[in-house]
């Protein structure tokens, strides 16, 4: 199989992303599990070389050769000039320039020219003053491509995924926003997104949203009414879905090894286990949009900006998985051509 072609994004230059990007190409092996392609200004690149003490050679070509690029390639574009970074900062120029070079690589994804995009921490507070109009990055991904199907934020474990049946809302809103079409989709999302990475009959296991699952009704009705049929209709399909598991005990069973995947009910009830269970290693993915999309899961650590003292663990994973997750479109692209 050709390696796939993969395009890499700096994320926000006040961070440590450009310095994470320097590491990442220095590190074994990366260089040979695909040909990468450096989407952003050359100073930024050289930013993060200069930060991380680690040289980055740009090959530069122009757009016109990026169909036939192998190797290390760089496309030079010009979205924000070097006396408009601040480092450690929220500006409105860090903002576009995260903007425009997530764009560019959203563009050459959809032509076609490259298998998959991983982008370096951003900002969102930086996005949302130069123009993000949604509600993360993820939406605006979904919008700029034009995609109008299911998709959601998958977290990533060393082997083990989460996903969410509602994200970014206030947690006065979670029950009201919780139904079995909600639970179904999430449940989905996780199954094709382990099947995408190379995981065979994976085991799903679905969080419940009461303390003790409910306790057969006595804090909440949820789980008999709404979750359980879900599962129910997942094992009538023969598929590995389990639940409603009580969330304080889910993870244990995760960290065990015994699921491949918890779907949870909001946003911190899967956040806070995965993290506390291995931050510098937590990958986010695009789960459900056409092309595969991996960041590192955590932010743009401007406490540790500009020092040179990131750890590149997270951005490795993330970089691993979404190979992965590219040679398996690739073939599946394949087998039905």
């Amino acid at each position: 199989m050709m390696r796939p072609k993969i395009a890499i994004v700096p994320g926000d230059p006040s961070g440590i992303g450009p310095e994470l990007v320097a590491k990442l190409l220095s590190e074994d092996s990366v260089c040979e599990a695909a040909d990468i392609l450096l989407v952003g200004d050359a100073h930024l690149w050289q930013q993060g070389a200069a930060q991380a003490g680690m040289p980055v050679k740009l090959n530069t070509i122009e757009e016109s050769g990026v169909a036939s690029f192998s190797g290390l390639a760089h496309l030079d574009l010009d979205t924000i000039a070097p006396d408009d970074i601040r480092i450690a900062e929220v500006t409105v120029a860090a903002g576009t320039t995260s903007l425009r070079c997530l764009d560019k690589a959203l563009d050459l994804a959809q032509a076609g020219l490259v298998d998959g995009v991983m982008f370096a921490p951003f900002n969102k507070a930086a996005m949302t003053s130069a123009g993000l109009n949604a509600e993360d990055e993820h939406r605006y991904m979904a919008r700029y491509l034009g995609f109008t199907g299911y998709h959601s934020e998958i977290n990533v474990l060393d082997d083990l995924m989460t996903t969410r049946v509602t994200s970014h809302i206030g947690l006065k809103d979670v029950a009201a926003n919780i139904d079995g079409p909600s639970i179904e989709k999430a449940i989905d999302l996780a199954h094709a997104t382990l099947a995408r990475s190379g995981r065979t009959r994976p085991h799903v296991a679905v969080a419940a949203l009461n303390p003790h699952a409910g306790d057969n009704g006595k804090f909440g009705r949820e789980e008999i009414d709404v979750i359980e049929p879900v599962v129910r209709a997942f094992q009538d399909r023969q598929m590995n879905v389990t639940g409603p598991w009580p969330s304080d005990t889910v993870f244990l069973k995760a960290k065990r090894g015994e699921v491949d995947a918890v779907v949870t009910m909001y946003h911190d009830q899967g956040q806070i286990a995965i993290k506390l269970m291995g931050f510098e290693r937590g990958v986010t993915v695009a789960g459900g949009l056409p092309i595969p999309v991996a960041t590192p899961a955590h932010g743009t650590a401007f406490d540790i900006a500009g020092k040179g003292i990131a750890n590149v663990g997270a951005t490795r994973q993330a970089f691993d998985l979404l190979v992965r997750m590219a040679n398996t479109a690739k073939a599946e692209a394949g087998a039905a051509a």
